[in-house]
């Protein structure tokens, strides 16, 4: 399936911002089972935009230099990507959790989407009993690893609530656990926790999801924004699988990464410095559709 996405940020200011200097994550990675076709970013009124090298994480890191004083800006993304990447099947086998805890902790794979770094607490995703004894429940170490993943995550489906007023983007997943509520960033790290508890490495992932269904098929939770879900090393032959506990699905076609880290922090679409005074207003929109529908 190829995918148009179109994601826009509009930044109101309250007074003219002086200067502005911002890391941009909004080009979708290379990754297992996506091929980006085409990429274009736009910046309103103006700004210098130079690559940048991506500090953590895997992610496409862009620097934009806004000199000029500025009341609004927008800033537009704009891609097509090609989508193949099947639905994993537990019932064709895979390792247990405990043998992949092991092969984890025994790779020496340096890279950015090697085991290790992901087995370990992160500054947006501490360690939390509380999370590691109620995750604990879907993950003895002699399950079979996608089986245990699924599991978890359709438990996290249906015992939290997805509501949007419920926390907010530095709410620690402990309080949002507390609250059986939030949204996918949420959701994500609240399974992640759980998983590195384990002993086993589990990646946060940004992205998108399509924002129209098939035919017949329900809309998807978290369209028409970024979305976040969790990647799982499960061994040297599967790689990283994705799994989303919001819709309590797997990463397949419907899916597409943007960037992947250990946590929110340092993978956010936006971030950086705004000389100015007066308050900021945001506003973000996602439009995620299938290019033979919207050409239909």
């Amino acid at each position: 399936m190829i995918y148009d996405i179109r994601h826009v940020t509009r930044f109101d200011y309250g007074a003219r911002v002086k200067f502005a200097r911002c890391n941009l994550r909004l080009k979708p990675i290379h990754w297992s089972g996506q091929t980006l076709l085409d990429y274009r970013l736009t910046i309103s009124p103006s700004g210098r935009v130079a690559p940048a090298r991506a500090e953590a994480g895997l992610a496409n890191v862009m620097r934009m230099v806004v000199e000029q004083p500025v009341r609004h800006l927008v800033i537009e993304s704009v891609s097509r990507i090609e989508i193949d990447r099947p639905v994993p099947m537990p019932l064709n086998g895979s390792p247990p959790l405990s043998a992949i805890a092991e092969a984890a902790r025994a790779s020496r794979d340096p890279s950015p989407a090697g085991p290790a770094a992901y087995l370990f607490p992160s500054p947006l995703i501490p360690l939390d009993r509380d999370i590691a004894d109620w995750c604990a429940a879907d993950l003895h170490p002699d399950r079979p690893a996608l089986d245990a993943a699924i599991a978890l995550a359709q438990r996290i489906q249906n015992d939290f609530a997805f509501d949007a007023n419920a926390t907010l983007v530095d709410t620690p997943p402990h309080e949002a656990f507390l609250k059986r509520g939030g949204v996918c960033q949420d959701f994500a790290q609240i399974m992640i926790t759980g998983l590195r508890a384990a002993g086993l490495p589990a990646a946060y992932a940004s992205g998108y999801i399509r924002t129209i269904p098939p035919p017949g098929q329900p809309r998807l939770v978290g369209a028409d924004a970024t979305h976040a879900w969790v990647l799982l090393w499960c061994g040297p032959e599967l790689g990283w699988v994705g799994v989303d506990p919001t819709n309590g699905i797997w990463m397949a076609g419907d899916h597409i990464v943007m960037a992947i880290g250990r946590d929110y922090g340092e993978i956010a679409p936006i971030d950086g410095v705004v000389l100015g005074s007066g308050a900021q207003k945001m506003d973000v929109s996602v439009d995620v559709a299938p290019v033979l529908e919207a050409a239909a």
